[in-house]
């Protein structure tokens, strides 16, 4: 299932990305949340990539098999008529060649940016993972969106303070150099933190929310071009799992299903 990436797409994808409007992104796994994502009227698409391997029996963390994640990115490519940028986890490769291979597929399959994470590997070979990645888009003459994560916040490098703000900022700067278009760090939304994120990254910032998050506006205020949901939706889709069930073994009703979307719904987001 291949698609040829629609440069206009491509260069619509970046201009999403400012303070001034940012990109709210409610991350999809699977076609059917693509459809919903556009439905509602987000103007990307985003994949999650714990969304992902949780619903193809994987963990997520590098384990699932490259081919499996590159035919979901093509499904939901073809599935919606918005850019679409895919969670590729650490890219899918044990060396920078294989990030590089993996780029190329997630490019066949049409996608127009890609987030790759660092998971604290060593700064230098994180940017030699990453310059791996913009070669192989450049080879195809595609400007690809390279949404570098660093995990220093996430993972809880060191300790809370200017020497974490610091060795993340020396990691930004370093994969900005090696070719990423903007930087995620998710782990951190505390205003003050988010400020100086934005002024120290020379592109633009993406950070994750949840329930205890500022608004989509605030962070806007602060400077965060880029908002994602993460695996949230995905988490929140299985609660309801867990909790229908519960409560149907436990007391045998349903109001668990309480605003369901209907059957017709569901099923008329699908292309026959």
């Amino acid at each position: 299932m291949t698609k040829t990436v629609d440069l206009s797409r491509v260069h619509a994808f970046h201009a999403l990305h400012t303070p001034a409007a940012p990109l709210a992104l409610a991350n999809a796994w699977d076609v059917a949340s693509a459809r919903l994502v556009e439905a509602a009227g987000s103007a990307a698409v985003a994949t999650t990539s714990a969304g992902v391997a949780w619903s193809l029996g994987s963990p997520d963390g590098d384990s699932l098999a490259r081919d499996r994640a590159l035919d979901l990115i093509a499904r939901v490519v073809a599935a919606v008529d918005v850019p679409v940028t895919a969670d590729i986890e650490s890219g899918f490769g044990a060396d920078a060649a294989g990030v590089g291979q993996t780029v190329t597929g997630v490019l066949a399959a049409g996608a127009v940016g890609v987030n790759i994470e660092d998971g604290l590997r060593d700064p230098a070979e994180q940017a030699e993972r990453l310059a791996a990645a913009r070669a192989a888009a450049d080879a195809l003459g595609v400007p690809l969106y390279i949404n570098a994560r660093v995990d220093t916040y996430l993972m809880g490098l060191g300790e809370p303070g200017p020497a974490r703000l610091e060795e993340t900022l020396r990691r930004a700067a370093a994969y900005l150099e090696a070719g990423a278009s903007g930087i995620f760090v998710p782990g951190v939304h505390d205003p003050a933190t988010v400020t100086e994120l934005a002024r120290g990254i020379d592109a633009p910032l993406n950070v994750l929310v949840g329930p205890d998050a500022p608004s989509v506006a605030e962070l806007g205020g602060l400077g965060v071009a880029r908002v994602s949901l993460g695996s949230w939706v995905a988490e929140a889709a299985y609660a309801v799992v867990r909790r229908a069930t519960e409560e149907l073994l436990a007391g045998g009703t349903y109001g668990a299903l309480a605003g369901s979307l209907s059957y017709g719904e569901v099923n008329s987001l699908f292309k026959g």
